[in-house]
């Protein structure tokens, strides 16, 4: 019978025990701090290289959330999306005897005498009923009572010359018979400068403003401007824009007034100077001078949460028949459009249209560009030719052949300027329209 061990030996084999744990604790320790201080090692060597292409992700505590789609804020006034795509200036004319015009000359007594065809003596009736269709998609139709509705206690402002001021009759003609005859006025301010429709009932105007070049010129006078002579104040655009702000919706045009035929004349400091400085140049460097100074103008004073800016593009003359037709021929006693849609008229030129892109595409502040040359370029019948009212006597010359007083530069109302409202209309409440 073997002898029990002695409480020695016990106390032996337990520490032979626990030395050999140790000696794997401490073997296991030593491997873990050999890895961490490589790892560390690569990571002190990696610390703050910036992946070229794909950059660091970033981690959160926070629970991830299903992407949900972004829908970008409507302008103001946009009342919901439409046809994505449809561009609503490449089209047709169509005719349309059902609903063309959309009122009556006598129905509307904010028509100036320059535009009223029909009292002066037009005698067809054909150029009120044609309708503009684009291609694949429709214009929105025009609602009277929306358009009121959104103008409730806000101020709409056409800003440039004659053509804009149809276009401003225009918008007056479309919405003026929802209104009672003691809820409207027309009024005129600073020397005929401002005109002022007042819908009393819904605290709304809509306002025209006299500035052919936008700019300062010496033009100003809305009445007597006929100078053949004319002069631009660079970096004007205050003298006029003082009279913009706070207005919601802004429609500007200028163009004609730039085509002289000459240089333009600049001047560099004021109209009261005794000793004027003024430089000549071309008509496109001029014209871009006066747009960088308009969009410097709408980006530093209008506030783009509230504003809409509309830019209506150069208006089309007729004053030749580069159509096809006689040389001698220009828009005197034409009654339909031009058929050929590749048409685009001498006189509206491309140069400014690029000066335009250019310039418009640089912009900080959202403009909506009407763009309506190329679709007005079809319409020779539409203008007042000699139905207007003559502001002198016509010579027994002038009486012998009507072409040589035939006016090919403004509209007859109702007419095509309709047509810019519609579009202008459109893109106001409808903006993802192209």
């Amino acid at each position: 019978m073997k002898a029990p061990l002695s409480s020695s030996t016990s106390s032996s084999s337990g520490i032979l025990r626990r030395s050999r744990l140790s000696t794997y604790l401490y073997t296991l320790l030593a491997f873990i701090v050999f890895v961490a201080v490589i790892h560390g090692e690569y990571s002190i060597a990696n610390f703050g290289r910036v992946d070229p292409i794909i950059p660091s992700p970033v981690f959160s505590t926070t629970p991830v959330k299903k992407r949900e789609k972004v829908v970008a804020q409507l302008p103001s006034f946009a009342v919901e999306e439409s046809e994505e795509g449809c561009d609503i200036f490449s089209g047709k004319w169509v005719k349309d005897e059902l609903t063309r015009p959309h009122y009556d000359e006598s129905e509307c007594p904010y028509i100036q005498p320059q535009l009223t065809c029909r009292a002066h003596g037009r005698p067809d009736t054909e150029y009120q009923k044609w309708r503009w269709q684009p291609h694949g998609c429709d214009i929105p139709r025009f609602n009277a009572t929306l358009m009121l509705e959104s103008l409730r206690g806000k101020r709409m402002m056409f800003v440039g010359d004659s053509l804009n001021r149809g276009q401003y009759v225009s918008m007056v003609c479309l919405l003026h018979r929802l209104i009672p005859e003691d809820k409207k006025s027309m009024e005129t301010y600073n020397n005929d400068a401002l005109t002022v429709f007042r819908v009393k009932d819904y605290n709304a105007t809509i306002e025209f403003y006299w500035a052919p070049f936008l700019l300062e010129s010496n033009s100003d006078n809305a009445v007597v401007h006929r100078i053949s002579d004319r002069i631009v104040r660079k970096g004007s655009m205050n003298k006029h824009g003082r009279h913009w702000k706070g207005v919601d919706i802004l429609v500007f045009n200028t163009y004609l007034w730039w085509v002289t035929g000459q240089e333009m004349k600049i001047l560099k400091g004021s109209f009261k100077d005794v000793e004027k400085e003024i430089m000549q140049m071309s008509t496109e460097d001029a014209y871009r001078m006066a747009m960088k100074s308009l969009l410097r103008w709408v980006t530093r004073n209008l506030d783009r949460e509230r504003t809409r800016v509309f830019f209506t593009s150069m208006s089309p003359t007729h004053s030749k028949g580069d159509w096809g037709g006689e040389a001698s021929e220009n828009c005197y006693n034409q009654t339909t459009p031009i058929a050929d849609s590749n048409y685009w008229g001498s006189d509206s030129r491309k140069s400014i249209m690029k000066v335009i892109g250019e310039e418009f595409s640089k912009s900080e502040f959202p403009i909506t560009f009407l763009n309506i040359t190329q679709l007005s370029s079809y319409r020779k019948d539409a203008h007042t030719s000699i139905y207007k009212k003559q502001w002198n006597p016509l010579t027994t010359e002038q009486l012998a052949n009507p072409a040589s007083y035939a006016d090919c530069i403004h509209w007859c109302l109702p007419g095509l300027q309709d047509t810019w409202n519609e579009l202008l209309f459109a893109k106001l409440f409808h903006p993802d329209l192209i």
